[in-house]
């Protein structure tokens, strides 16, 4: 059998985490003969309610618009790939990198942002609503998959990344997570590798739509920088082709540089151990300043032409108008939750208005539209 200390000895670098140093799980468990924590980890992810609910939620471009673009499932298996191709590079932990970028975005609700921002709205007396803090409490208390505990008993470092990525730190259920440092690196790049994935895609999903087209991306340095040698090369390939190739060529001139400037910083820096990462100030993995400069301005051409154009906002806003309707009758009336939830309503924590939220972000976009409808449509089956 393979003594996977001593594999991880020889094998991973000195500052990536290594499973035998693991905090451990809330729940005490016998290690697995043959799996590491960190691989157990990620079948778990894979396994669990909240993972396969992914492919029926919206990325950012809402369900309607097209069959063809990413859903929120699909989103997160690329991110997963393009982390485990650079942590392998980079020889952090492949298991834990996999694990936190597959889970990343199970804390996700509905129709993507939007239906982040009308949770949001609907908690802003309530302690407000993080998909990310939502993700943890959805893997430590609302899966129900084994006997001997609730939720997935994850271990430590995956449950920590949840926390670090998350944009409220006033919640104290979670001190501990800020309390370590910086993130580990496996963490910070699955966040890097997030912003790329996302960044290229959406590009990709928004051309294939027609929201923008090919012509409008030339005064995007970036994307002409890329294109430009895809059709010296390739001077006869189709629109479709050449989106294609283009978008394959941008994903792997950023993964090279996320690569290399990494392991600029790593050296620069002198970064030996974990430690070390746990006490550096600011970001270890990331973009040369160059692609950094690039990104942001592909970002802004999405954000001005894409993630505001007008079937995007429409379909947007009716997602806000769907999660903020059920969300106010449900807690003028908790009868209308099912048994299960209604169950969790106890004082002084969780709230009425806790559990309706957390109920509403574990759905799919299509079950929410049709519990609206069951709601609010007398014609619809109940």
């Amino acid at each position: 059998m393979q003594n996977w200390p001593e594999f991880e000895a020889h094998w991973l670098a000195p500052y990536a985490m290594r499973g035998s140093l693991s905090k451990g799980r809330k729940h005490p468990e016998e290690p697995h003969p043959f799996r590491t924590v960190y691989q157990r980890d990620r079948e778990r992810i894979v396994h669990c309610t909240a993972f396969r609910r992914m492919v029926g939620k919206t990325q950012v471009l809402v369900g309607r618009i097209n069959d063809h673009h990413r859903s929120r499932l699909t989103h997160t298996l690329e991110v997963a790939q393009i982390s485990r191709t650079a942590a392998r590079r980079l020889r952090l932990n492949e298991d834990l990198t996999e694990a936190i970028a597959l889970s990343h975005d199970v804390g996700h609700p509905p129709f993507g942002h939007a239906g982040e921002q009308a949770l949001a709205a609907c908690l802003k007396d309530h302690g407000g609503f993080d998909h990310n803090l939502y993700g943890l409490r959805r893997v430590d208390l609302l899966e129900n998959r084994y006997p001997e505990f609730p939720g997935l008993n994850l271990s430590w470092e995956l449950r920590e990344a949840f926390v670090q990525h998350a944009k409220r730190r006033d919640d104290p259920a979670v001190r501990e997570f800020w309390e370590v440092g910086s993130p580990l690196l496996e963490a910070q790049l699955v966040d890097a590798a997030d912003s790329l994935a996302y960044g290229a895609h959406d590009t990709d999903d928004a051309l294939g739509i027609g929201l923008i087209t090919l012509q409008d991306l030339a005064g995007v340095p970036l994307w002409r920088e890329t294109a430009t040698p895809v059709l010296d090369k390739y001077p006869h390939l189709t629109p479709s082709g050449i989106r294609t190739a283009v978008i394959r060529d941008l994903i792997a001139k950023l993964v090279l540089d996320l690569i290399l400037e990494t392991e600029r910083r790593l050296t620069a820096n002198r970064i030996a151990s974990v430690a070390d990462v746990r006490a550096f100030p600011g970001a270890l993995v990331g973009f040369s300043p160059k692609f950094v400069e690039q990104s942001a301005e592909l970002g802004r051409f999405l954000r001005e032409r894409v993630y505001r154009h007008h079937r995007v906002v429409r379909m947007a806003e009716k997602g806000k108008v769907v999660l903020t309707r059920l969300f106010t009758e449900i807690v003028a009336n908790p009868d209308l939750l099912p048994d299960r939830h209604l169950r969790r309503v106890a004082a002084p924590e969780p709230t009425l208005e806790r559990v309706v939220a957390d109920y509403l972000a574990g759905m799919t976009d299509r079950y929410a539209r049709e519990e609206h409808a069951r709601l609010f449509h007398p014609e619809a089956e109940s």
